[in-house]
């Protein structure tokens, strides 16, 4: 059964300037939360979607186990080659099901982790989330880590308060990646996603999801669409940019006008290129 989005990681240097660009993009931001293997994030939640801010702020906290390897280290090193989307997520109703399925596929590239925490709602109340995860791994994406999210409190996590924002934007519409050949990479994407099909997309493919869509371009094409540059893929394929869907493009368009944001305009959408985004593309789309 294929695997809709759940989150995207947008790594970074300065998690409180990533946080403070989201607000200006105007978008609701949640309060800074810390990890145990010392990362750092924000959360900006959409109706069963979030983008996750972050950064590692306490490298001394580091371990050997599979957060601190898979996930802190990974952003760190990420971080260093510069800010970006790093790490794409795909909900889950079983991980340990879904564990299986890409041993079974052969790109397996973790055992199932859990991790729990406390979480305050607005009323500054305590309440627990706790997510399983399982990686898996495209040996032609070194800067790309893929896992899936199994939630185990959602209701904890999930508020709709926190999904209204200024700008209009009602949840996610797709994630697109590049690579110099995207059919190397069709097999992976295939038994990541759960999807049984790609169709044909320009100059690569497109994969449609139960929630959003992921599609893998080449660069050329990526700048073609977006009017944007593309991210370097001298090490294998990259995430390049996040689409979200809007209510009212004027909204959105007000927002980065009162922010002092540049945004180029293709095709009815608004597009915040990666100088202005912290090295991601975000991509304001009308709602279908």
């Amino acid at each position: 059964m294929p695997r809709g989005l759940d989150h995207i990681v947008h790594a970074v240097r300065d998690l409180d300037a990533a946080a403070e660009l989201y607000r200006r993009l105007g978008f609701t931001v949640g309060a800074r939360n810390r990890h145990p293997w010392g990362t750092h994030n924000h959360i900006v939640q959409l109706p069963g979607f979030f983008i996750e801010l972050l950064t590692l702020a306490e490298p001394d906290k580091l371990g050997d186990d599979g957060f601190s390897t898979m996930f802190a280290a990974y952003n760190r090193d990420f971080i260093a080659r510069g800010d970006g989307l790093s790490l794409l997520i795909l909900e889950s109703q079983s991980a340990q099901e879904d564990e299986a399925a890409f041993r079974v596929a052969g790109v397996a590239a973790s055992e199932v982790m859990r991790f729990e925490r406390e979480a305050r709602r607005p009323d500054g109340s305590a309440v627990k989330v706790g997510f399983s995860l399982a990686f898996a791994e495209d040996a032609h994406a070194p800067d790309i880590h893929f896992c899936i999210c199994q939630q185990h409190f959602p209701e904890n996590f999930w508020n709709p308060a926190f999904q209204k924002h200024a700008n209009g934007v009602q949840g996610v519409a797709g994630v697109v990646m590049v690579a110099d050949e995207p059919e190397r990479h069709r097999s992976f994407m295939l038994a990541y996603t759960g999807s049984t099909n790609a169709r044909a997309d320009g100059d690569g493919f497109a994969i449609d999801l139960p929630r959003g869509a992921i599609a893998m371009m080449t660069p050329s094409a990526f700048v073609r669409r977006f009017g944007a540059a593309a991210p370097d893929t001298s090490r294998g394929a990259r995430l390049a940019a996040l689409r979200l869907a809007v209510r009212d493009r004027a909204a959105v368009q007000k927002a980065l006008e009162q922010a002092g944001i540049a945004a180029a305009g293709a095709g009815g959408t608004l597009i915040v290129g990666p100088n202005a985004a912290m090295g991601a593309v975000l991509v304001f789309e009308a709602s279908r």
